[in-house]
């Protein structure tokens, strides 16, 4: 495995305690009973809900992958499986890691996870990804070989830029629209996806059966264009066909886009454009 360049050792020196490439051990053995008990609690809570609202993938991977309320999973444990499934494993960061650190280890199928978990205050939100948001959200998916190929091109082309800040940003609402809170269509019904969505209790209701979000039909362009939010619900999500069709989709020169799009104002969040094709909610009202 190629080792991060010098250049961005020297920009984003790890922390105190951690390797140059910012991971970190998990200490599985430091984790009390109490934080074990919030992740059973979170499991039990989010595998019920998402039963007949997540894609059959992501349900599958958590089977194939033995996740359960059993405590907090080790990652060494979980990646034997998951190396064996799809060549990816789970290593375990102080926090969030700068842009370079993380398109690097997804460039080689690394997810990069915090270790520590929420506390009982913060069940329905926190700022920061904690080990239930990174490894129940995103890590089942991992298993499933189109989606595992689909996050290795997307650290690729991160590893691509170099301090471009606009193609940066693009970029970034990609990951946010597809990876953290992307759709899926599923015959007649739409099921979710996105680790933000899943790790949630209350959004993985309203982003299926609420009449308020835009549910978009996925365009690479339109949704690079598009603007988000971090501190409430969605008002806009984009719609993927499949996994196949994503990876489809988004195998194009990235270079390119970003020439096509310079200069383009970001398109506000909640913006309906006569061009899209939405998607109705579940749940009609």
């Amino acid at each position: 495995m190629e080792t991060l360049s010098v250049a961005d050792l020297q920009r984003h020196p790890a922390p105190v305690g951690a390797q140059p490439d910012w991971t970190i051990p998990q200490r599985w053995s430091d984790y009390s009973k109490a934080e074990h008990a919030i992740w059973n609690r979170l499991f039990t809570r989010q595998l019920t809900q998402l039963q007949d609202r997540a894609v059959p993938a992501f349900l599958a991977g958590v089977k194939a992958l033995g996740m359960g309320p059993t405590g907090i999973p080790r990652f060494d444990e979980l990646n034997e499986e998951l190396k064996r499934l799809t060549g990816w494993s789970v290593v375990a960061v102080p926090g969030l890691v700068p842009e370079e650190v993380f398109f690097h280890h997804l460039a080689h199928r690394q997810f990069v996870a915090g270790r520590f978990i929420r506390t009982t205050a913060q069940l329905d939100y926190l700022e920061e990804p904690d080990v239930f948001h990174d490894v129940f959200g995103h890590v089942p998916l991992l298993a499933d070989p189109v989606y595992a190929s689909y996050m290795q091109a997307y650290g690729e082309a991160g590893s691509r830029l170099h301090e471009d800040s606009a193609a940066l940003t693009q970029l970034a609402r990609l990951y946010w629209y597809t990876v953290e809170f992307g759709l899926i269509r599923d015959a007649d019904r739409l099921r979710l996806f996105g680790a933000g969505i899943v790790s949630s209790n209350g959004e993985s209701e309203y982003a299926l059966d609420s009449p308020e979000p835009l549910r978009i039909g996925f365009d690479l362009k339109r949704t690079m264009l598009t603007d988000y939010r971090i501190d409430s619900f969605q008002k806009n999500y984009f719609v993927i066909d499949s996994f196949e069709d994503l990876v489809r989709r988004t195998s194009v020169d990235f270079a390119g886009i970003y020439k096509e799009l310079e200069g383009i104002a970001p398109i506000a969040v909640g913006t309906r454009l006569p061009t899209d094709i939405l998607f109705p909610p579940n749940r009609k009202p």
